[in-house]
């Protein structure tokens, strides 16, 4: 099931709510459940029972005649709100490492995102014009954990996943390779949005073979599959989780392919007025409008 944090501007009272994405619209939970889960990480945090429950009371709810509002009438939170952690993959993709003139190490490049960087879907970003004006895109597949897991094998991680969502790794490249460390030119405010849902695992049967795509102001300029991870998603869950605990909700953002703006000749960059939607089969379409002041 697809579950998304929404709000709808005809009742701004009544905030940021989560709901089911059933049939193309938002069955809000506590519409329908008096003790729902407020948040994506209240409901990972219930458990498989919770998550049971509430998949079966949203599709019931459909069937006995509720009408999901469509959601062209609401606005879309980030699909995590308050994760424990983001934990970003560099240089996971070869093609990606090479164009940027970085090296693959033997080990993962991880590094930490802010939380004040969590955007929504269709959602404007804005950055100051004298920070930098080589902002660039990142199409990446988004994992979030759904159990404690720690030290678990790599035959054993999927096991401990909850679900998937599309991240934009937005990064201020001049930042980027002015600093020995990425955190700051990756986490400017809604430097990463995600959504336009989260999804739980069973409709993402390999995470492996998923389409991956950014389009530009309409200019395809990443189109790869998460086949080409230099580690899968089971071996990175393997391997953060063999230093430190994995704790529910945690979204691990696994890394982008090639096709950076940065690489190409003539460069691009995401300029003010720019609309970039990234994308990944099965999961859905994540919009994101600029603005550089």
């Amino acid at each position: 099931m697809k579950f998304a944090h929404l709000s709808s501007p005809a009742q701004p009272d009544a905030g940021v709510r989560l709901a089911a994405v059933v049939d193309g619209g938002a069955v809000f939970l506590d519409d329908i459940l008096e003790d729902a889960p407020a948040t994506l990480q209240e409901l990972i945090s219930r458990g498989d029972d919770e998550l049971s429950r509430v998949t079966a009371y949203a599709a019931n709810a459909v069937s006995a005649g509720v009408h999901p509002t469509p959601l062209a009438e609401l606005e879309h939170a980030s699909a995590v709100l308050d994760p424990p952690v983001v934990i970003a993959v560099g240089l996971n993709y070869s093609a990606h490492s090479s164009e940027l003139n970085l090296k693959t190490d033997q080990a993962p490049t991880l590094f930490t995102l802010w939380p004040n960087s969590l955007a929504g879907h269709d959602h404007t970003t804005s950055w100051p014009r004298e920070l930098s004006e080589q902002v660039d895109y990142e199409a990446e597949l988004g994992v979030i954990i759904g159990k404690p897991a720690r030290n678990v094998s790599e035959d054993d991680a999927l096991d401990y996943v909850w679900g998937y969502t599309v991240v934009n790794d937005i990064t201020a490249r001049n930042i980027q390779y002015s600093e020995t460390q990425w955190t700051r030119c990756k986490s400017f405010d809604g430097f990463t949005p995600t959504g336009p849902v989260a999804v739980t695992k069973d409709e993402v049967p390999d995470p492996q073979d998923l389409h991956v795509t950014t389009v530009l102001d309409g200019r395809t300029l990443q189109d790869s599959s998460t086949a080409l991870m230099v580690r899968s998603v089971a071996r990175l869950i393997a391997h953060i989780s063999g230093s430190t605990t994995l704790l529910p909700g945690t979204l691990i953002s696994t890394g982008s392919p090639g096709g950076a703006g940065y690489s190409r000749n003539p460069q691009v960059f995401l300029q003010d007025g720019s609309t970039v939607t990234v994308a990944i089969d099965g999961i859905g379409e994540l919009t994101t409008h600029c603005r550089m002041l």
